[in-house]
């Protein structure tokens, strides 16, 4: 109960003193998890989603069930159709199997544009990412300015570990995505994200074809 009071104390306090903030969500767990909070207690954040044109049927089916459950608009924004068009006739549609070059411009075209587009205007950005997720996360901070896009990104669930993001759903008989039940803890894009099996790290089922090293899509980069 003291990690769900801090969360949402941190939750009021970025939308108090970042007006407006939004929610980065993808409908994965630690989203659900969130998107409650800012439901229940009311706390003023806008959502918005990232919808890449490749996302799992399960994915399209939580987000209109979390639109009746909580009421709430969810913005919704798309790559643009030229950038995909030209990247599918060039290399083909499926061409991010071929190499991590393409791959990342995959990314780059269909969430970090986007994104860029989303946070127009916005005091703040959250997201639901936590150090135990994956290598690259680990040295993740509550806060960090983000200077591509000019504002302050947020992670209030950094410290959470899946075990309490989980007890936290099933308390609250919050909605999530089915394929989680089939062994997938993380969720992308559907060519992009496969099962895991036990033992393998959380975001293993991410770009599984990649080292490990670099599993990330841009959207959460580190400078250098």
């Amino acid at each position: 109960m003291e990690k769900i009071e801090a969360l949402r104390n941190a939750l009021e306090n970025i939308a108090a003193d970042h007006a407006p903030a939004s929610l980065a969500s993808s409908f994965g767990v630690e989203d659900m998890v969130l998107i409650d909070m800012l439901a229940r207690h009311g706390i003023p954040v806008s959502i918005f989603t990232l919808d890449t044109g490749r996302l799992p049927e399960e994915t399209y089916q939580l987000m209109q069930k979390t639109r009746q459950r909580y009421g709430m608009e969810i913005e919704v924004y798309f790559p643009k159709a030229d950038s995909v068009e030209a990247y599918a006739e060039r290399n083909g549609p499926n061409a991010f199997y071929d190499s991590v070059e393409l791959r990342k411009s995959c990314c780059q075209i269909r969430k970090v544009e986007p994104l860029s587009r989303a946070l127009k205007g916005k005091g703040a950005w959250i997201t639901g990412m936590r150090r135990q997720q994956s290598p690259t996360r680990s040295d993740l901070l509550d806060a960090v300015y983000d200077e591509e896009n000019g504002l302050y990104k947020f992670n209030p669930l950094l410290d959470w570990s899946e075990t309490e993001v989980w007890n936290y759903i099933r308390m609250q008989n919050v909605p999530y995505n089915d394929l989680h039940d089939r062994g997938y803890p993380s969720i992308g894009c559907a060519p992009c994200t496969r099962a895991i099996t036990r033992g393998e790290d959380v975001r293993a089922g991410r770009w599984w074809w990649e080292e490990s090293s670099g599993r990330e899509c841009g959207l959460h980069r580190k400078k250098a």
